[in-house]
């Protein structure tokens, strides 16, 4: 019997998976044969591969369809999604290149890894099909899971890359579990087909409601949503800090992706079931989230808790989704797009800093910042400000557009506990720059960063600055991203 070949067109869809394995396989090969004084060179290949792939795909966005028989999907929404992790992976190159200069070796398998995680992310963006979508969070996890452990002569970071592997193993077998029953239930793997299917069948069988939990539960341990939240604490500080970056901003954006696709779309004739469980998860993660973030003297922890706290806050718009559909989805899209600049930008400036002469990433090691180096204070304060959502940030745009989706939809019960826990972070972020601008100074030493670290940083503030004064801008590009149903 013949195998049967994809048309070319489907197969040229596909340019931007192509272009980022091309890099990643490359930077493997350049590691070999790039001298060990010019690594660095990797690392600028990969960003300027990114770049390229990412303004083609401006120039050339998706015309629409279904490719491989549904298992990807080439629509405006998988395009927003690949445009993000592009941007984000390019930015977590800039703010390694310091790191691994110190290190001095593993550039090429560093960049490959980042690389491979982004691919899965843009499959997962892409997936018409849970089976694709699956595929692609396993791709994006495993290389992740490398990287949480990249410093390997450092306890910590090998005690958090094992707990995070442990548990995501553990997590993807209940995930395939859970999928595997839809698959049951229903005879496809398709999402529109499940749809389709799910409508005509009993809300209240037992099969149904476990398949259901378990893909929440799933999909709540890749977004750290409380109660699943365990690892995100640990593998956030012993990670690389580069790489804790880019786990709370892509990764957490990709699995966003993936749930909007298989809850809005495959599963949204059984919203009756999984909204009072994202219900729940969005009020626990907020409250949980803010509340522990108080106590913790590390600012790496307190940012993985606020990283869970701000999981919370995106899941207002997708309990919201099929009430508000438009503002729903929307906002989502807009406060993801938002959040990834936001954060790592805080995280870059951990890193300068941790490297400048300051002890590490305790909050009192940035204690009289704003007296002995302005400029970072200042930057610093941008970020924390668009965190707590004050305008005129990207934050409070996004925060404005989740809570008036949950309202829309009828949650009102919901966005009040988001307004109630936002100002329980906002003591946590103005704390801190209590502490750089009141304290005693600990260190004057001058800063040097790096230039791909100051550009890196540059970019992000200007990002979280405009906007917040000019969302429109992103907004019309959301409104072309809507998901196919």
């Amino acid at each position: 019997m013949a195998i049967p070949v994809p048309p070319m067109r489907e197969l040229l869809a596909l340019w931007p998976e192509t272009l980022v394995t091309v890099a990643a396989c490359g930077a493997l090969v350049a590691e070999v044969v790039v001298p060990p004084a010019r690594k660095r060179l990797i690392g600028w290949g990969c960003f300027w591969a990114l770049c390229a792939t990412f303004v083609l795909l401006l120039l050339m966005p998706p015309q629409g369809g279904s490719l491989l028989s549904g298992m990807l999907l080439a629509d405006g929404y998988s395009a927003f999604f690949k445009g993000l992790f592009l941007l984000a992976t390019a930015l977590t190159i800039l703010i390694s290149m310091r790191y691994l200069d110190d290190e001095r070796s593993h550039h090429g398998e560093y960049y490959a890894l980042l690389l491979f995680a982004t691919i899965g992310m843009m499959f997962m963006a892409s997936g018409g099909d849970v089976i694709t979508i699956y595929l692609g969070l396993e791709l994006m996890s495993l290389p992740t899971y490398a990287l949480v452990g990249f410093i390997r002569r450092d306890v910590t970071s090998t005690e958090g890359a094992l707990k995070y592997f442990l548990m995501g193993a553990f997590t993807s077998g209940i995930l395939l579990y859970g999928l595997a029953l839809l698959y049951g239930l229903t005879g496809t793997t398709n999402l529109g087909a499940m749809s389709q299917k799910l409508a005509s069948l009993s809300l209240n069988d037992p099969a149904l409601m476990l398949a259901v939990i378990l893909v929440v539960t799933g999909f709540g341990f890749k977004i750290a949503a409380v109660p699943f939240h365990m690892w995100a604490p640990d593998a956030y500080e012993g990670a690389p800090t580069s790489i804790t970056a880019f786990m709370s901003a892509a990764v957490k954006a990709a699995a966003f992706a993936g749930l909007l696709r298989v809850f809005v779309v495959g599963l949204a004739p059984a919203a009756q079931q999984w909204e009072v469980l994202w219900w729940v998860l969005a009020a626990l993660s907020m409250v949980l989230g803010n509340v522990v973030a108080l106590a913790q003297t590390s600012l790496k922890r307190m940012l993985a808790y606020s990283s869970i706290a701000h999981a919370g806050y995106a899941l207002l718009g997708v309990v919201a989704a099929l009430h508000a559909k438009g503002p729903g989805v929307s906002s989502v899209l807009f406060y993801l797009f938002a959040y990834v600049f936001t954060t790592m930008g805080a995280f870059s400036m951990i890193i300068l800093l941790s490297r400048q002469g300051f002890r590490g990433d305790k909050i009192t090691d940035f204690a009289g910042l704003g007296r002995t180096h302005p400029l970072p204070a200042f930057v610093f304060i941008v970020f924390f400000l668009s965190l707590a959502g004050i305008p005129p940030t990207a934050g409070f745009v996004g925060k404005m557009l989740v809570f008036r989706a949950a309202i829309e939809g009828g949650f009102v019960g919901l966005a009040v506990v988001g307004v109630v826990t936002s100002a329980i972070a906002a003591y946590y972020y103005f704390m801190v720059i209590k502490t750089m601008f009141m304290d005693a100074p600990v260190s004057a030493a001058p800063l040097s960063p790096s230039r791909p670290l100051t550009v890196g940083l540059a970019l992000m503030v200007l990002a979280t600055l405009l906007l917040g004064l000019f969302p429109n801008v992103v907004l019309q590009a959301i409104d072309a991203a809507r998901i196919v149903q």
